[in-house]
């Protein structure tokens, strides 16, 4: 099975995730870039606002989500919900991704983040987890080990 975990990261607790995802299931790597600039402390009231309002933004990738049987799509929670760029990611590839399971990273609550991803993807989500940043390694394992018992579709 071809896997890709595409994942922003505005600080780079998703990225961390995303790489042990990855290395664990020998999968592609794609960093989704938000063009808007998002750094420092503006950076970070623009970002939750904007999550807030459900807003999206341009974005970057590299690889189409096509190519893969699996697409794990990571994004940091903001204001407890999706950040602009993964909503822009799911939105434009939807249609591409076959097969998707979710993760996303905070600091304590993940408010509706996830839900919200399943609701702009349309189609069922194998699995998706939360993954609190103080239980950051417990947390992502308990993701890899779930993903690993997905019984790969022969075609």
């Amino acid at each position: 099975m071809k896997i890709l975990v595409a994942y922003y990261t505005r600080d780079g607790h998703t990225r961390q995730v995303a790489q042990q995802i990855a290395e664990s299931l020998g999968a592609d790597l794609d960093e989704i870039i938000d063009k808007k600039k998002r750094n420092g402390i503006l950076g970070f009231f623009i970002a939750g606002y904007d999550a807030t309002r459900g807003k999206t933004t341009e974005i970057l990738f590299e690889k189409d989500p096509a190519d893969y049987d699996l697409v794990i799509v990571g994004t940091p929670v903001w204001n407890g919900r999706v950040t602009p760029a993964i909503r822009s990611y799911l939105l434009t590839n939807s249609e591409k991704i076959k097969k998707a399971a979710f993760f996303a990273t905070c600091a304590g609550r993940g408010g509706i983040c996830l839900e919200q991803m399943s609701k702009i993807y349309k189609k069922e989500v194998i699995t998706h987890e939360l993954i609190i940043t103080k239980k950051l390694e417990d947390k992502t394992r308990h993701f890899i080990e779930t993903l690993k018992k997905y019984p790969e579709k022969k075609a």
